[in-house]
């Protein structure tokens, strides 16, 4: 954590505020350490960020959920749109 916490430029306490705020739950190593990924990594600088322009931690957390499932959503949007258009082009004529 103490790694993370120096890389971000933040306090152990914040991460650990991003924890309990549940945008993520980090990997625990055998001796009981929190181990971030690097996608987590890019979570908290985004909170980090939001919290820098004012937003308060917990209002951080939800909207970076939130823009994480919109951002699905629309991904999702998208796969299903181009399935739709090429079974259009693939369905034969119907006289």
């Amino acid at each position: 954590m103490g790694r993370a916490a120096e890389i971000l430029g933040v306090t152990p306490g914040f991460l650990r505020g991003l924890d309990a705020a549940k945008l993520f739950v980090p990997q625990r190593s055998a001796g009981g350490h929190r181990r971030y990924s690097r996608y987590q990594l890019r979570l908290a600088q985004r909170a980090r960020d939001l919290v820098d322009q004012g937003t308060a931690l917990e209002a951080a957390c939800r909207i970076i959920i939130l823009e994480d499932q919109l951002a699905e959503a629309m991904r999702i949007n998208t796969q299903l749109r181009q399935r739709i258009d090429t079974g259009a082009d693939q369905a034969p004529d119907r006289d």
